[in-house]
């Protein structure tokens, strides 16, 4: 089996890859590249995201054929593909970090500032929040209600549908932390970066 972490050149992913191959354990091949065929060919695809809505969305349009074979993947062909944070973020129909921004448009619904109250709470949102799992997730399997999730993000995913929500967390107000639909999971926190309960998550992935 092959798992794809797309490497776009956006932010440093070395976390995602350490965590994939120390729980692959050189019984998955874990490749890391952009390129098309090798994307296509995977059987699962990783896409984080590190920086604005508009900078990784603007790095995947500018590698050639990159948006058309992701969409052939995961929407087409119906591979399950992961995203993590800002990889999560592009799943929506739109971002308004920077700018207004068109995203993949896999899961409708916008990206916008987290209200932080006139300042009550600081943004980013970085550090460890619990997660309240409100839907069965496949990659939620073995992780306990309430386990603490790290974070680094100043905007959130609002779907339209609130039926693909899997987890919230609880800061400043009710934010969406994770969704699911059909082979599509998303991410807000990082896995990576959330100690055991993060590789039980890659673990999880792995193993659909």
């Amino acid at each position: 089996m092959k798992v794809t972490i797309v490497d776009y050149k956006s932010g440093n992913i070395s976390s995602v890859i350490n965590s994939f191959k120390e729980v692959a354990k050189d019984k998955v091949n874990i490749e890391v590249t952009s390129d098309l065929n090798k994307i296509k060919s995977s059987d699962k695809v990783v896409l984080p995201g590190q920086g604005s809505f508009k900078s990784c969305v603007d790095a995947l349009n500018n590698i050639e054929g990159l948006v058309d074979s992701l969409n052939e993947f995961a929407i087409s062909s119906k591979k399950p593909l992961l995203g993590i944070c800002v990889g999560l973020q592009m799943f929506a129909d739109i971002g308004y970090e920077e700018t207004e921004t068109r995203g993949l448009g896999w899961i409708s619904g916008k990206v916008s500032k987290i209200d932080n109250q006139n300042g009550k709470y600081k943004l980013p949102h970085i550090g460890w929040n619990e997660i309240n799992i409100v839907k069965d997730s496949k990659i939620f399997k073995n992780i306990e209600n309430k386990s603490h999730m790290y974070f680094v993000h100043s905007y959130e995913f609002i779907p339209s549908d609130k039926n693909v929500i899997s987890s919230t967390t609880d800061y400043s107000t009710n934010i969406v932390c994770s969704v699911g639909k059909e082979n599509l999971f998303g991410t807000q926190f990082h896995p990576e970066k959330s100690d055991k309960t993060g590789l039980q998550i890659i673990q999880n992935f792995i193993n659909l």
